[in-house]
């Protein structure tokens, strides 16, 4: 029986309070933020204390302040950089996918394939460089090159996982149900490779950000690879650190966006994961 309290619209009992709430927040996400800093405070301690040269390790104050004194500096190569890699990225999932659709569908093309793909991930992209550059320039190409090149395997190889992942029960029943093999793909294979698609996005995403710079280590007049190289030739150790956390950031906000991304083509899935 309905108590007045509820029929008036009051939260269920079950229901924990914003207290609570805010408790399980600071709990989940306060802890990791907490541990850094802490980190960051034991860096900023230990360069103090045993006065070590700036030239060699500058502690995150004074990486920070010249992060902020440089802002537009870093802000300008960091766009560079994020253009390679989502240039990068986004040719690797237009490859990436159709590529591992093809494995799963044709035995041939798999054997085929695969040999191409292991052959192209155990080469150093280092040593790949070098020729993509001779091909392409100094130009945009050779970054986003590298940058495709780190990037689409393990969205191959984590989309082929999740097309083989699902039950031949299932397949049997759409079949037995009449569905095409097109239509079986479209609403059962696919659906049930995206988690495992995604997976290999995130990572993918963070590849690609360490191929834009593998190319401007090699071949580049502006980015964050450039600038670090820049720095470092010039003995700016601070710029060099700053540029170093630049990348990580970059790599770190690409992330949480494809993350992002998947909470809203997959929201079933996160909420099969109590997320």
């Amino acid at each position: 029986m309905e108590t007045p309290a509820q029929g008036l619209g009051a939260e269920p009992r079950n229901r924990p309070s914003a207290g609570a709430r805010l408790r399980l927040w600071l709990t989940d996400q306060g802890t990791p933020v907490l541990v850094v800093l802490l980190l960051l405070l034991a860096w900023e301690v230990a360069v103090r204390l045993f006065k070590v040269p700036q030239f060699i390790l500058p502690g995150p104050w004074e990486i920070v302040r010249r992060m902020v004194v440089d802002w537009r500096l870093i802000l300008a190569n960091s766009t560079v950089t994020i253009e390679e890699t989502l240039i990068g990225f986004a040719v690797s999932t237009l490859v990436g996918i159709p590529l591992a659709i093809g494995i799963v569908y044709s035995p041939l093309f798999e054997k085929v394939s695969y040999t191409v793909i292991v052959s192209l991930q155990t080469i150093p992209k280092v040593a790949l460089a070098p020729i993509l550059v001779l091909w392409f320039g100094y130009g945009l190409m050779p970054k986003v090159a590298v940058a495709f090149l780190i990037s689409f395997f393990p969205i191959v190889i984590s989309t082929v996982v999740g097309l083989r992942s699902v039950e031949q029960e299932m397949i049997y029943l759409a079949r037995s149900l009449g569905a095409s093999e097109l239509q079986t793909f479209i609403k059962i294979r696919f659906p049930k490779a995206l988690p495992n698609t995604f997976g290999g996005l995130k990572v993918g995403i963070g590849e690609a950000v360490v191929g834009s710079v593998v190319g401007e280590f090699i071949a580049a007049e502006k980015g964050l690879g450039y600038l670090q190289l820049v720095s470092n030739v010039h003995l700016d150790t601070v710029l060099t650190f700053a540029a170093v956390v630049a990348i990580s950031l970059v790599g770190v906000v690409l992330f949480y966006a494809m993350s992002a991304v998947e909470r809203l083509v997959i929201p079933w899935h996160q909420a099969t994961q109590g997320r």
